[in-house]
């Protein structure tokens, strides 16, 4: 045999042999998903796959039998750049999660970047979907689809175990909630009520990716995480991504607004109470620390604990031990705190209205959330996502934005930072009638304008125009499109929602 020939079958043999290595560690795999949950089991999985093959993503969807809500798990060959495209990745692979499609190979445009990918579609189980793709035109080739074969027929099994589990326990604690009527179930009710659908953390700008990273380096410690910001900028939003990028992601994640609770039922709202402990402790209640055991607790306007309860939630974070309120039975828990305030607490210390040691103890990891008007780049990403949002709710074709429109919300200060912004694109959408946004920018001209030496607009690159200059814009092009009549129920007026006079009175200067 020739020297090139033994190489050739060298190659082949180690080619080989860690093909049979790949085989041996899908077949181990049953081990490691023994008592984890489905969501978990998922998780798994697509991370043995993103290992044992050239994949440029892979995204399950699994729907429980139950009819609990679907469950998404996916894993991204370039994490840190589309780590805020879950939206656009679902919606780019959903004919696929669904089952709409019967195909099961095909080439897709890439959901998040440029090129195509190679794609394949696998059954895990009844109402379980699995979709990997790869920038490998020839994908999946023979190895890799027997080693597909092998992991899926295994996770459909242990998935369908996973499940019956989930589905008891889920069962089980209706049961116990059923049982104690002020305790858990009342916290989960508030939760469901208080969900707003804000989707992933939106933006690309410099700002907001010094934030992130901050996250993901503080977020697979047990560091408690001290998270600084205006009133409005998303403080819960980067407390639930320390939360989903911790170890405790599949835990509870348990929140509670200090500033909410009176400062008497602050106490029992945290550490829980006995029946008769107070007046109105009608029955037991169980607190938000034991409800966040195992998970993450986030104590938001943190400023806001009295002096005397700051020594009780210190013993907490130091021993992890309290008790509740009329009990002499300590309990213990494992709880990750994350906090948020928008005080200066570094200055209430100095005025001893906030603990030294307590604060030391918070501010381990301080992340500070920049004001909107710090981050105008994320502005039209924010319009676009919440325009989205709020048409789909209220079933509104609502689809197209104005420059001029968009120029205008950039060109705002927000001083309610997001929040205001979101709440202005509801209102918008409720008045718009077709699929152009019809927002009341007149409103705007009632509250503050930006700061001094603004950022350049991320919509023309010029400097930032007054808000007079952007409404004389505004006002023209409802004029031009109106053929520049000014009253009735065709004209500007009636066009920007106005009274006839009003729009004469702002008219005479610069027509």
């Amino acid at each position: 045999m020739t020297a090139f020939g033994r190489d050739e079958s060298a190659t082949e043999v180690q080619r080989l042999q860690s093909r049979l290595s790949d085989l041996l560690g899908v077949l181990a795999l049953p081990s490691v998903w023994q008592n984890q949950s489905p969501e978990r089991v998922l998780a798994i999985l697509l991370d043995a796959l993103m290992r044992l093959m050239p994949l440029e993503l892979a995204y399950a969807r699994l729907t429980p039998a139950d009819g609990a809500k679907p469950v998404d798990v996916y894993r991204l060959a370039t994490a840190r750049r589309y780590r805020r495209q879950a939206a656009r990745l679902a919606k780019g692979l959903d004919v696929w999660l669904t089952g709409e499609s019967t195909q099961t190979q095909a080439t897709i445009a890439h959901p998040l970047d440029e090129g195509d990918l190679a794609l394949a579609r696998l059954p895990l189980g009844h109402a379980t979907r699995l979709v990997v793709a790869s920038r490998n035109t020839d994908f999946p080739r023979d190895t890799e689809r027997l080693l597909l074969r092998v992991a899926t027929n295994q996770a459909a099994v242990e998935l369908q175990h996973a499940e019956v589990v989930a589905a008891r326990k889920r069962a089980e604690a209706s049961e116990r909630r059923r049982d104690t009527p002020v305790a858990r179930n009342i916290y989960l009710r508030e939760q469901l009520d208080d969900e707003r659908c804000h989707g992933d953390i939106i933006g690309e700008s410099t700002a907001l990716a010094g934030v992130l990273a901050h996250v993901e380096q503080v977020a697979p410690t047990s560091a408690c995480v001290l998270i600084e910001g205006e009133t409005g900028t998303g403080k819960e939003l980067v407390a639930r991504a320390v939360h989903a990028g911790s170890g405790r992601d599949d835990e509870a994640f348990v929140k509670l607004n200090c500033a909410a609770i009176p400062t008497g039922l602050l106490e029992a709202e945290l550490f829980g109470h006995e029946k008769g402990a107070f007046t109105g402790a009608v029955a037991q209640r169980v607190g938000r620390f034991e409800l966040a055991d195992g998970g993450t607790l986030f104590l938001d306007e943190v400023g806001d604990i009295p002096l005397e309860l700051q020594a009780k939630l210190l013993r907490v974070l130091q021993e992890g031990e309290f008790e509740r309120l009329g009990s002499t039975h300590t309990q213990r828990v494992d709880v990750r705190l994350v906090t948020a305030s928008n005080r200066d607490l570094a200055r209430m210390v100095a005025a001893r209205a906030f603990r030294e040691d307590l604060y030391y103890r918070l501010n381990v990891f301080p992340i500070r959330v920049p004001a909107l008007r710090e981050r105008s780049d994320d502005i039209p990403a924010l319009v676009e996502h919440f325009t989205g949002v709020y048409a789909r709710k209220f079933d509104k074709p609502v689809e197209r934005i104005t420059a001029v429109t968009m120029r205008a919300l950039c060109a705002y200060a927000w001083p309610g930072n997001i929040r205001e912004l979101e709440n202005f694109i509801e209102r918008s959408v409720i008045l718009s009638s077709g699929a152009q946004l019809n927002a009341p920018l007149t409103e705007l001209g009632q509250l503050p304008s930006r700061p001094e030496h603004p950022p350049e607009s991320p919509t023309d690159g010029r400097k930032n125009r007054s808000l007079k200059d952007v409404e004389h814009d505004h006002i023209v092009a409802a004029l031009q499109a109106c053929n520049w009549t000014v009253g009735g129920p065709q004209g500007a007026a009636a066009r920007l929602e106005m009274k006839r006079t009003t729009l004469q009175y702002r008219m005479p200067n610069w027509v």
